[in-house]
């Protein structure tokens, strides 16, 4: 993990800061938090750092935190029962951020 630590994931679980079984896992779920809202922004965190006093802003970090939360409490791809979008969240908090800019192509397109 590079934008999220350890301390936060556990805070916004309700885990116990001691409690270290679930280390491993909760890293893996910061990485992939992180990787996924780089994808969704469809840019470097780094540059949103770089145009933001070095700072990832905090709406950044709530959506990764969702994400992680998500992803620890639904640990497989079906949930039973009734599922709905919380309204004003992950999508909600990146779109402010998110590169709508057409990409430049890297290879021969």
């Amino acid at each position: 993990m590079v934008y999220l630590t350890l301390t936060q994931i556990k805070q916004h679980l309700n885990i116990d800061s001691t409690e270290s079984s679930e280390n491993t896992y909760l890293e893996q779920l910061g990485d992939v938090a992180e990787q996924a809202v780089e994808r969704h922004l469809d840019t470097d965190l780094e540059d949103v750092m770089a145009e933001n006093n070095g700072e990832l802003p905090k709406p950044i970090i709530q959506a990764m935190l969702l994400l992680v939360g998500n992803f620890y409490n639904t640990r497989e791809n079906v949930v039973f029962g009734s599922v709905q979008t919380v309204p004003y969240s992950f999508e909600y908090l990146l779109d402010f951020y998110k590169n709508y800019k057409p990409n430049k192509c890297k290879q021969d397109c």
